[in-house]
């Protein structure tokens, strides 16, 4: 049982966030001119986005998270001074069967590889299992993403789907891979690693 005093949306290194329309937008514009992160992050065709056109994907978004209440997206901020660093989501949520899909990144390239995605992917857990109460997630993978398969491998993701060449870049077909988790599963994970009386914090 995890403690109720855990706070949900920080960490120790790193907290969930909004969006800040003013701030963020210039952020993430720098992060599209990074083409190794936007082949790892994003499975469409990718291109370098302005200030103003990152901006508008965010009213998108927001618009998206009210009407349709099937995407929760949050930045990622450093504690020490809560400037952006990456993003996490929630999407495709499919509330009859609990069924939803996860996808996160570190955008700022001096902040990766500092454990900080884990981080992220725990509170993101914690929140599409205990806050929304979902049944499963998914991540959907690209086979190239070799670091990615085998950090959600690590925190306990199976390997359920894997769609043969389906999807082309730089010259080359790669399989497009699903890790999925169910709810129960990570429970008893995290039950093996805070065991009652332990006093353990998330």
């Amino acid at each position: 049982m995890l403690d109720i005093k855990t706070q949900l949306f920080e960490s120790r290194d790193v907290r969930l966030g909004p969006i800040d329309l003013e701030i963020h937008p210039a952020i993430e514009s720098r992060w599209t001119h990074d083409a190794e992160f936007m082949r790892l992050m994003e499975l469409k065709p990718v291109r370098p986005l302005s200030p103003a056109m990152v901006k508008k994907q965010y009213e998108s978004i927001e618009k998206r998270m009210e009407d349709e209440r099937n995407l929760f997206h949050f930045t990622v901020r450093a504690r020490a001074d809560d400037c952006l660093i990456g993003k996490a989501v929630v999407e495709w949520i499919d509330w009859t069967n609990g069924n939803g899909f996860l996808c996160l990144g570190i955008g700022e390239a001096a902040e990766r590889r500092k454990g900080y995605g884990t981080q992220v992917l725990n509170m993101l857990l914690r929140f599409a299992f205990d806050e929304l109460n979902l049944y499963r997630v998914t991540a959907v993978v690209p086979g190239y993403n070799e670091g990615a398969l085998h950090f959600f491998r690590k925190a306990g993701f199976v390997e359920e789907i894997r769609r043969r060449k389906a999807l082309y870049r730089d010259g080359e077909f790669w399989d497009l891979i699903s890790l999925g988790l169910l709810n129960a599963e990570w429970r008893e994970r995290i039950g093996s690693m805070f065991p009652r009386g332990a006093g353990g914090q998330g």
